[in-house]
């Protein structure tokens, strides 16, 4: 297999920085409007075109409908499984547009349809509007047919925190969870604290810490004013299960798939994840790219070309038994 060398100062990675790139506190209107728009720009380069078909629409009705879309692959259809999709961006950018770009990838590569959603974002709601938002859309699987059995949720970064946390929610009110977690650089520890910050600080085109410190605080409701609930504003513990999964119970948790960058601000994010599940006798899976960045299977490059197939490779093996060895 090709290996990729990381260079920051190749033309490709400086053009891929400037149109993704989510550095900046991100508590400035003119901020969150410059990196929003960046975002919806990304979707609209970055998602695959070809080879899905894709529908929109609303769970809920006026001001608290919720927009949707479900991209459904055109070739090798597996309709007994779902995917429902979290998209990234610190909780405070991103839409369906730039949540199409993995809700493609993955409905190609696995063969299942995948259901996305514009949840609300900070820090014009603040938890738990989106852990709220992501419960509708369960529901709307739910009532749509699908049993827990067959449903897979995804997520990158804060989106691979809110699937999480709501698994962790499902499990903890004594109900099923998801068939199975598939995770891209999820944002899991929200007290900052590991030696990955300091370590791949500037190796990383994509996400700096300064930015996970903006994010963090809009989020959980320093800055601004929630719209549905207290969460201690003034003073959060950033270690609470509510914000950091891995400080949650993992017992019972579903069988998770976790994809890293090697060269990543939240590196240890993922691996200390990997370790707590697989403490608490769960099935997980840590596929660690030496030349990979923050959510690196979001580009249009070789490199996320192969991780998507391993991960297709891995749900095949996990669902049906038998590893179907896909070729590169």
């Amino acid at each position: 297999m090709a290996i990729l060398n990381l260079n920051l100062n190749d033309p490709l990675m400086r053009a891929l920085k400037a149109v993704n790139s989510i550095g900046g506190k991100s508590l400035t209107e003119e901020d969150l409007k410059r990196q929003r728009s960046s975002m919806e720009l990304a979707g609209k380069l970055a998602a695959p075109s070809d080879d899905v078909t894709i529908k929109s629409f609303t769970i809920g009705k006026g001001k608290a409908a919720l927009p949707c879309e479900w991209v459904k692959p055109d070739l090798a259809h597996n309709p007994n499984y779902i995917i429902l999709y979290a998209h990234g961006g610190g909780y405070t950018c991103g839409g369906l547009s730039y949540a199409r770009i993995l809700a493609a990838k993955l409905a190609i590569s696995t063969g299942f349809s995948v259901i996305s959603f514009e949840y609300r974002l900070a820090p014009e709601h603040t938890y738990p509007a989106q852990l709220n938002d992501c419960e509708s859309v369960w529901k709307y699987l739910k009532k749509k047919g699908y049993k827990e059995k067959q449903i897979l949720l995804a997520g990158d970064s804060a989106g691979g925190n809110l699937v999480l946390c709501f698994t962790q929610k499902l499990l903890s009110n004594k109900k099923r969870p998801p068939r199975m977690l598939l995770l891209f650089s999820p944002w899991t520890d929200m007290t900052a604290t590991s030696k990955s910050y300091e370590k791949y600080e500037g190796k990383d085109p994509i996400l700096n810490k300064e930015f996970i410190l903006g994010v963090r605080d809009a989020y959980v409701g320093v800055t601004g004013k929630t719209d549905e609930t207290e969460t201690g504003k003034e003073n959060p513990d950033y270690a609470d299960s509510r914000f950091s999964p891995l400080f949650g119970v993992f017992e019972n948790f579903p069988t998770t798939y976790i994809q890293v960058g090697k060269n990543e601000v939240l590196h240890d994010d993922s691996t200390s994840l990997y370790k707590k599940i697989k403490k608490a006798g769960v099935f997980a899976e840590i596929d660690v790219e030496q030349d990979g960045w923050h959510v690196y299977q979001q580009m249009p490059l070789p490199v996320a070309g192969r991780a998507m197939k391993r991960l297709a490779s891995y749900v095949s093996e996990e669902l049906f038994g038998e590893d179907i060895m896909l070729t590169e």
